[in-house]
């Protein structure tokens, strides 16, 4: 059993430490890039028509909001569309019939195109919607967006030839400063941007459309097979498709597009369960396609690493796990080559520290208050991991799972609350959240364990890992709690 142990311990390190070393090279592959910026047409000519589709499902509370900035953005009134692609069950329905009607009256091609039976989920939207859409190109937000003004004047001229097919921009945070919550969220989400998007494209890797906060060209969407709700990430499972296919996407990082982020950590958890699944399921589908496709060895693997890496959730549990009983392993029989296989996670926390860090000091003046955040987030990422290795199972196993939008609260500043929000009673406790609580307390004495064993190398992480699972699932019944006593 110990052989057994100790063989599990260093096979899922030994993955983790692939996937980490992965990350690393997507930091050198961007410093290595740093100068190839977007070309961008100086000369564009804007005669193409947009429409600007707007997928929304029950957003009373930022439909307002996305529909008045969307309608603000600066481009020839008569080559501009807009679709409210509007599947709402609520009162949503009624205050965009009101919204547009305002709005058609002011001269603006605006559209209400309301389904009640929600098929395809979000995919099922923009595919109902793109029959209808008259534009050459197909931008799309997110009800928590509020794109710029000048965003269609930006992306458009990054179109320099036929076979760009997407442009996709970084994403911002009007409420990053919110909570401890939100400003994690933000340094996980700068890194994906500032590094992994960045380095992919400028060194012609596969790259993906993040679902909200870019353009497509039309010819492009129905050259790929269109949207498809087989994964519940059509976002990723269309851009693997389209670039599989020989279209060129373009991402740039200059160009950026305010958004809102899940205030609380129920709603962020069933965000990441989608992102994680969707991921998941997008690998089964794609990846035997791009295997027997004749594109370049680097593209088939970076891509598998690129698709695959949410399998390290698990293992990051199973790491949690199994700390514990190694380190009494290595007390009990005098395994003192341990000691080198438990401090494998030290490099790898390294080069994590390390990719976060490159990418604050890119687009960050006060990175240094940011990256101080670093272990919380390392420990909010392995409090994830309950939560998110269920989603890693569902999506190996093929368990469908209906498509969970993340509820939107309008919050920007400190003084605004997502308390009172009608769609915050969608989320509550479950099983998952007593499980996060009892590893938590398992953890608690793998802390006990370092200290009276003097296993003070190891205590970092346990302590890590104790209170990654500990705020995950007490913030799990704290905001729950809260939404119970609203219901009642």
């Amino acid at each position: 059993m110990n052989l057994f142990i100790i063989s599990l311990y260093t096979i899922a390190m030994a993955i983790i430490f692939v996937y980490s070393l992965h990350a690393l090279y997507l930091v050198y592959l961007r410093k290595k890039y740093n100068s190839l910026t977007p070309q961008h047409c100086k000369d564009y000519q804007f005669t193409e028509k947009v429409t600007i589709q707007l997928p929304v499902y029950n957003e009373l509370y930022v439909v307002d909001r996305l529909i008045n900035k969307v309608c603000n953005i600066d481009y020839p009134q008569h080559l501009l569309e807009i679709q409210v692609l509007d599947d709402s069950t609520d009162e949503t329905t009624n205050l965009i019939k009101k919204i547009v009607e305002e709005k058609k009256l002011s001269g603006i091609n605006i559209t209400h195109i309301h389904r009640t039976d929600r098929i395809g989920y979000k995919a099922g939207a923009l595919n109902h919607g793109l029959q209808k859409a008259s534009g050459d190109f197909i931008a799309v937000f997110d009800a928590d967006f509020l794109p710029e003004k000048d965003f269609l004047k930006k992306t458009l001229p990054c179109f320099t030839n036929a076979n760009i097919g997407m442009v996709q921009t970084r994403w911002e945070y009007i409420n990053e400063d919110y909570s401890l919550v939100t400003k994690a969220q933000a340094l996980a989400l700068d890194g994906h941007f500032v590094i992994e998007q960045t380095a992919r494209n400028r060194a012609g890797l596969f790259i993906n459309f993040n679902g909200t906060g870019g353009v497509w060209k039309k010819e492009c969407i129905l050259d790929a097979g269109n949207w498809q709700h087989d994964t519940i990430t059509e976002d990723l499972d269309l851009s693997y498709r389209a670039q599989m296919r020989g279209w060129k996407f373009v991402f740039i990082s200059d160009v950026t597009c305010p958004s809102e982020l899940p205030a609380e950590i129920n709603s962020l958890k069933s965000q990441q369960f989608r992102w994680t699944k969707g991921a998941i399921e997008t690998a089964k589908k794609i990846l035997p396609q791009l295997w027997k496709s004749e594109l370049p060895a680097r593209i088939k693997l970076f891509s598998t690493l690129h698709l695959t890496c949410n399998i390290v959730f698990p293992l990051v549990l199973l790491i949690a796990l199994l700390n514990l009983p190694l380190m009494l392993i290595k007390i009990e029989e005098s395994y003192t080559h341990l000691f080198s296989v438990m401090l494998i996670f030290s490099p790898a926390f390294l080069i994590s520290f390390y990719f976060y860090l490159v990418a604050q000091k890119t687009i960050s003046p006060d990175w240094k208050k940011k990256i101080i955040l670093f272990p919380l987030f390392m420990a909010g990422n392995m409090g994830l991991s309950v939560n998110n290795t269920r989603a890693v199972v569902e999506g190996l196993f093929n368990k469908k799972t209906p498509f969970i939008r993340t509820p939107k609260f309008s919050i920007k500043n400190k003084n605004d609350s997502w308390q009172k929000n009608k769609y915050i009673s969608e989320y509550s406790v479950n099983l998952y959240t007593v499980i996060e609580l009892l590893i938590a307390l398992y953890c608690l004495a793998g802390v006990a364990a370092s200290l009276y064993f003097y296993e003070i190398a190891t205590l970092p992480f346990q302590l890590m890992f104790f209170f990654g699972f500990t705020a995950v699932a007490v913030l799990s019944i704290k905001h729950s709690g809260k939404k119970k006593k609203q219901g009642e």
